[in-house]
């Protein structure tokens, strides 16, 4: 896994009855991510989850550097 999310860019996010949000997992696929919240929510969870994308910066010299 490295730092930037570049290996596993998809979050499952939980959301409890008082607004505060957690990191369940990280996932390499959209698809293995929804799979985790579609399993949780099965087994009668109550609280909120979603998948989302970690944002990677631009890494490429050209966006890295300045003349």
């Amino acid at each position: 896994m490295s730092d930037s999310g570049a290996l596993l860019p998809w979050l499952v996010i939980r959301q409890d009855d008082n607004g505060n949000r957690y990191r369940v997992g990280r996932y390499p696929t959209r698809a293995e991510a929804q799979k985790v919240v579609d399993s949780l929510e099965d087994r009668g969870h109550q609280q909120l989850y979603w998948v989302e994308r970690i944002e990677q910066a631009d890494s490429s010299p050209a966006a890295t550097s300045r003349n």
